[in-house]
């Protein structure tokens, strides 16, 4: 998978540019988010979503949906999602 090499922090639009296939298109997802400015610089909501890893961002995700603590959550790199933790 092209996206496995952007897993670390400060790689969000490598990351999205990877999963859509078009730098043009993550660029306009991030500025639709909010994540960065139409001059191509992020926002200060962008650069705390860059400082994080892709695990990070994806148990951020399912926290949020969940009301939970992203620590409640795993990451499987595979398939880019967190699920609950098992008790």
């Amino acid at each position: 998978m092209a996206t496995q090499k952007f897993m670390g922090k400060h790689k969000l639009l490598q990351r999205l540019t990877a999963q859509t296939g078009s730098e043009g298109l993550a660029r306009a997802i991030l500025i639709k988010r909010g994540q960065m400015t139409p001059k191509g610089t992020l926002t200060s909501e962008g650069k705390a979503r860059d400082n994080m890893t892709a695990a990070a961002r994806a148990k951020d995700r399912a926290a949020k949906a969940a009301n939970k603590s992203p620590d409640s959550f795993t990451y499987n790199p595979k398939t880019n999602t967190a699920t609950l933790k098992k008790r």
